[in-house]
């Protein structure tokens, strides 16, 4: 255990910990090159990449939360767990299991579980009892956890954030266009705050 987390905390040191240690932007944004393509034409897609260790994802999850009830219609947001290194993988599977179970009401809690409670959900024996205690059926769980469907969302999560150039946690994409995060903004809610911004500027340059 004690060599687990310690590759899970090396992981968390090399990737998300630089959002703290990178100087704060002169841009509130950065332009993706080359522009991503989005699943949802017509719409402007919002991907947030996140990692439930990540203590800033936590910070910032309230106000997207918030943020969510009154956002632009035109817009599609999607979650995607990140990875940056393999023993960070169970937890990507977590949130891809309870997509499939429709139990997506547990997000939330997952957080709450490693940052406020303190339990080590970095193996998938963890994982699953907790996601157990929280009343879901463990053979259900179990084999949606190790299905190839969600074997085959969190294989795309990797390729999304590589195509990204994702180092740091949480990031906003906005339409396969533009990148940002409290690192650009210095501020959890500016991140947010600018993330609507980029998106009714793109929803009006459709009209």
């Amino acid at each position: 255990m004690n060599t687990l987390f310690s590759r899970i905390a090396s992981g968390l040191v090399l990737g998300l910990a630089a959002l703290a240690m990178t100087p704060v932007h002169a841009a509130e944004f950065d332009k993706v090159d080359p522009v991503q393509p989005t699943d949802y034409p017509g719409k402007v897609e919002v991907l947030e990449f996140y990692a439930y260790t990540c203590p800033h994802c936590n910070a910032v999850e309230p106000l997207l939360e918030k943020w969510l009830k009154t956002a632009p219609k035109d817009m599609v947001f999607k979650y995607v767990p990140v990875a940056f290194n393999a023993s960070m993988q169970d937890l990507q599977k977590l949130y891809y299991t309870l997509e499939a179970m429709n139990r997506l009401d547990l997000h939330s809690a997952v957080f709450k579980a490693i940052h406020e409670e303190h339990k080590q959900l970095f193996e998938a024996k963890q994982i699953t009892d907790w996601a157990v205690s929280q009343g879901l059926d463990r053979k259900a769980f179990t084999d949606a956890f190790n299905s190839f469907g969600v074997q085959t969302k969190v294989k795309r999560a990797d390729e999304l954030a590589k195509a990204y150039h994702i180092n740091g946690t949480p990031t906003f994409a906005i339409g396969g266009r533009y990148l940002t995060s409290p690192a650009n903004m210095n501020s959890y809610q500016g991140s947010v705050d600018e993330t609507d911004k980029l998106v009714k500027q793109i929803l009006a340059e459709k009209k």
